[in-house]
């Protein structure tokens, strides 16, 4: 339904008023009423009336006055007047009447027909011109909206793409005044290698009849200088409407974004090639001490040669441990460390830890429990690398800073469900104890307890961090508690799945019951001479026949003069590294030299460099260290799986 139309009656007589109350009463007006034209006057100024029916001869004031008053009033100027008069018809009466503003006249006694159509006609006059009056209130408002808005607002001819209209803020975002783009083509406002894509565009909102479209291209300001802006693009009746938004500055934050991201890869690259090389660079050598270490246990030494083996090995499995705390750290924080989960026995596990700590232990004065929890089920999917790297260096820490008194190492279970149990691993000590401002401190890498800690007791300093983040990946909890002078407890607490008994692996044989390889051919390409006299050594006792090379380009010149029955491939090399080698292999050679089995043999520590080369047509992969068995193994399997 809609808005009542207001009409207002001023009589001095209220029979009249009440005649035309009846005479007019409906659902779609409303009638106010008074006798008193001063009444009338503060009616219409309140109640934002439409029409108003005057008697012309009253007392107080005659209509004439009254309506003169209405019409001096802007608030009143516009209500539609119609005098209600008895006199006589005479024309100089209505010239009179419509001279003050009136738009008709009618006579009494009033005829009813004519008095409501006359009426009617009214409303809707007023109607219209209520709505029109509110379109042009939305359309200044727009006007408004439009001169003072800080994006471009523009028109132009869909078919000629010229400007037809445009606001003052193109002066402030390109430099020109509106009067100098007015019948412009938009097309010349796009910088000169965007302005075929953005005709392209524009034609393809017209022809698909777009009624909202958003692009981005860069704008040639007045002092020539290109800017990026945001166009919305909206196709009505053959002309295009745009609003046009300056985006220079998100866009120049972008491209900041963009050139720090790409910074922070190429940093990030930067670090993993650094790493990968020193990874190489260090585990090459440590390969040649442990395995000529090996060596030499097999030949004739006095026990004083024997004990100087030991120191060498100690000292070469510590310098492997500094390396693999630091490439741990940077595997984690570089989110390249995975947690591997497998069915392990837990109290094996445990054990083996203790034991290999307990001649430590004893070494230092310092006694040594373990406190196993019976109830714990056999077998837990753990990642027992890992598992063992937290229980190891938590352990070790306690030792090297307990110079009197006890370690302890609780393993107790929480808590039980159908399918897992909740563990708690605490390691006790009476050692030096941490100062309360230093316990957050001890997590982060290279921070130990105190500034003089690494200078009396050694380390990196990275062995607790590695155990947080380790025991982050693995979704468990890890805390400590610590008095200076009265020692520490750090605990482990973390959920694992129960697990069924796995299959038994076959263990590797000693050195001495190793398979011979008699008549096998190997070709080595290393470029380390340490080891390749370690490898060249061990698989001659194996009774193998060896060739040695120290580069890619030299095991295919070597491949292309003999037959190998397989090759032991490092992958850092000169001229030519391994995966360059084993690809043009793969690629070049006709068989059977190309599916010649060939194993890595690489120092790599990262899990992508393993899979590149296994990537690049390698069959299996062997990391530095590694010990003699681990290798002929490998070996072996390979040379079964050959095509004969």
């Amino acid at each position: 339904m809609p808005t009542p139309v207001n009409i207002l009656i001023v009589d001095d007589r209220e029979e009249n008023i009440v005649a035309l109350e009846a005479l007019l009463s409906r659902n779609d007006i409303k009638l106010f009423t008074t006798t008193s034209p001063n009444d009338g006057l503060k009616i219409a100024w309140e109640n934002n009336i439409a029409i108003a029916l005057v008697d012309v001869q009253m007392p107080e004031m005659d209509g004439f006055e009254f309506v003169e008053m209405l019409k001096s009033n802007p608030r009143t100027k516009d209500i539609l007047v119609l005098f209600v008069t008895a006199i006589s018809k005479d024309a100089k009466y209505a010239v009179k009447g419509l001279g003050v503003g009136a738009v008709d006249y009618l006579y009494k006694p009033l005829d009813p027909y004519v008095t409501a159509a006359k009426v009617d006609s009214f409303i809707q006059l007023a109607r219209a011109q209520a709505e029109v009056k509110q379109k042009n209130d939305e359309l200044e408002n727009f006007a408004l909206v439009v001169k003072n808005s800080a994006d471009i607002i523009c028109v132009v001819d869909a078919e000629t793409l010229r400007v037809k209209s445009i606001n003052p803020a193109v002066e402030t975002i390109l430099g020109f005044r509106p009067v100098e783009m007015i019948g412009k083509s938009i097309i010349d406002a796009v910088v000169e290698e965007d302005k075929l894509p953005f005709r392209k565009r524009l034609g393809e909102i017209i022809k698909e009849n777009l009624s909202l479209a958003v692009l981005d291209y860069q704008f040639a300001t007045f002092s020539k200088a290109p800017i990026f802006v945001e166009c919305r693009v909206a196709y009505r009746n053959k002309t295009l409407f745009f609003n046009i938004n300056d985006i220079t500055p998100q866009k120049s934050y972008e491209n900041q974004l963009i050139k720090s991201k790409e910074l922070a890869e190429y940093g990030k690259k930067t670090k993993e090639t650094f790493l990968a090389n020193m990874s190489h660079e260090l585990r090459t050598p440590i390969n040649g001490i442990i395995g000529l270490t090996s060596l030499l246990r097999k030949t004739h030494i006095n026990d004083q040669q024997s004990n100087m083996l030991d120191l060498l090995e100690v000292s070469s499995q510590s310098l492997l441990g500094v390396i693999n705390d630091v490439l741990d750290i940077s595997k984690i924080d570089a989110g390249k460390f995975s947690i591997i989960r497998s069915p392990n026995k837990l109290s094996d596990l445990v054990d083996s830890v203790y034991r290999l700590l307990k001649f430590k232990a004893d070494e230092e004065g310092v006694e040594f429990f373990l406190d196993m929890d019976p109830t714990i089920p056999e077998y837990l999917m753990i990642d027992s690398l890992r598992l063992n790297q937290i229980l190891m260096n938590l352990l070790s820490n306690a030792i090297k800073f307990t110079k009197r008194g006890h370690v302890k190492l609780k393993v107790k279970m929480l808590d039980k469900k159908t399918d897992g149990v909740q563990l708690q691993f605490e390691v006790e000590d009476t050692g030096i104890g941490i100062p309360a401002h230093r316990l957050d401190d001890i997590f982060e890498s290279f921070e130990q307890a105190s500034d003089d800690t690494a200078a009396k007791y050694g380390g990196t300093g990275l062995g607790l961090a590695i155990v947080k983040k380790l025991a982050h990946l693995k979704g468990g909890d890890l805390t400590v508690v610590s008095r200076p002078g009265s020692g520490s407890t750090f605990t482990f607490t973390n959920w694992y799945t129960i697990a069924n008994k796995p299959k038994n692996e076959k263990a590797i044989v000693a050195d001495e019951d190793f398979t011979p390889f008699t008549n096998v051919k190997i070709l080595v390409a290393e470029d380390n001479l340490v080891n390749q006299f370690f490898l060249s050594k061990i698989l001659e006792d194996w009774d193998a026949h060896v060739e040695i090379v120290n580069s890619g380009v030299k095991v295919l010149e070597k491949l292309k003069e003999k037959d190998f029955d397989i090759i032991l491939m490092d992958t850092h090399m000169p001229e030519m590294n391994g995966y360059q080698a084993t690809k043009k292999i793969r690629i070049e050679f006709d068989e059977p030299k190309r599916s010649i089995p060939i194993i890595s043999l690489s120092a790599a520590s990262f899990d992508y460099e393993q899979q590149e080369a296994l990537d690049s047509g390698m069959d299996d992969v062997l990391p530095k260290p590694f010990q003699s068995a681990q290798l002929h193994k490998k070996i072996e399997n390979l040379l079964v799986k050959r095509p004969v």
